[in-house]
């Protein structure tokens, strides 16, 4: 079975002391997670290495980073390195949110140099993709995934794409309050399992998880992660709210 994962992106939120509290009550509920299951909480870099100290004895709960930048190194001030963040033990980062892609600019070229830094440093990137609601309602949200994948994934090998996590954004759906239906992801995961299975084989597309991450909570995580290619969700909102995460944990596939 591919992994099953819930992430936390909790993006510009919380202090320090309520993300501590944070993950003390979701930790607390005290999850046991089988080997196919992931929970990852994507924290500010300020909150990472409290992060890896809260999961530390914890089975498959893991901290990412939300972003890093597309060089090795040099003068950029403000930014924060794959090099970086391996070095302090940080095994995941999300890279090319549709939030950095719209209010920073960053194209698909940056995010396949992310994407190498990542896979350079021993860090699993979880890419992002998906489509505004002026693509959608054009039709054209499948071409639009496609061009993503395609700029900024077509240039790994099969072995390196077996260490990418997808997280697909209907940024339609981001902070609205509205979901795509099952069917609407669904279809959209499969879309995108499809064109992992004509780049890089079937075998290495049916070991890819391809999360959803568009307004997921409690009451409708289960019916989501039900659905034959969705594999859990990266949650944006609901991730603050301690006993709403710990629902969705609960809803992954076993």
């Amino acid at each position: 079975m591919r992994k099953q994962i819930a992430a936390a992106n909790w993006k510009m939120n919380s202090t320090y002391q309520q993300g501590e509290k944070l993950m003390d009550e979701i930790l607390g509920a005290r999850i046991k997670l089988t080997p196919d299951q992931l929970t990852i909480f994507a924290v500010p870099f300020p909150y990472l290495l409290m992060g890896r100290s809260e999961v530390a004895e914890e089975k498959n709960y893991h901290v990412a980073a939300q972003n890093c930048h597309h060089k090795k190194s040099g003068a950029f001030t403000g930014e924060v390195s794959a090099e970086m963040l391996h070095s302090i033990g940080v095994a995941y980062c999300v890279v090319g949110h549709s939030e950095r892609r719209e209010y920073f600019g960053e194209t698909n070229a940056q995010v396949a140099e992310k994407i190498d830094q990542c896979l350079q440093n021993f860090i699993t990137p979880l890419f992002c993709c998906g489509e505004a609601l002026d693509v959608r309602e054009a039709g054209e949200q499948n071409n639009h995934v496609a061009l993503q994948l395609r700029e900024s994934l077509f240039h790994l090998t099969a072995e390196q794409m077996k260490g990418v996590i997808i997280a697909y954004e209907p940024i339609w759906a981001i902070g609205t309050g509205k979901t795509a239906t099952t069917a609407q992801a669904q279809e959209m995961h499969a879309h995108l399992r499809s064109i992992l299975s004509e780049q890089f084989g079937q075998s290495t597309a049916d070991q890819v998880s391809i999360l959803y991450g568009g307004s997921v909570k409690a009451n409708n995580a289960r019916e989501l992660f039900g659905c034959p290619d969705v594999d859990g969700g990266l949650v944006g909102g609901a991730s603050l709210v301690g006993a709403e995460f710990v629902q969705i944990i609960g809803a992954l596939k076993k």
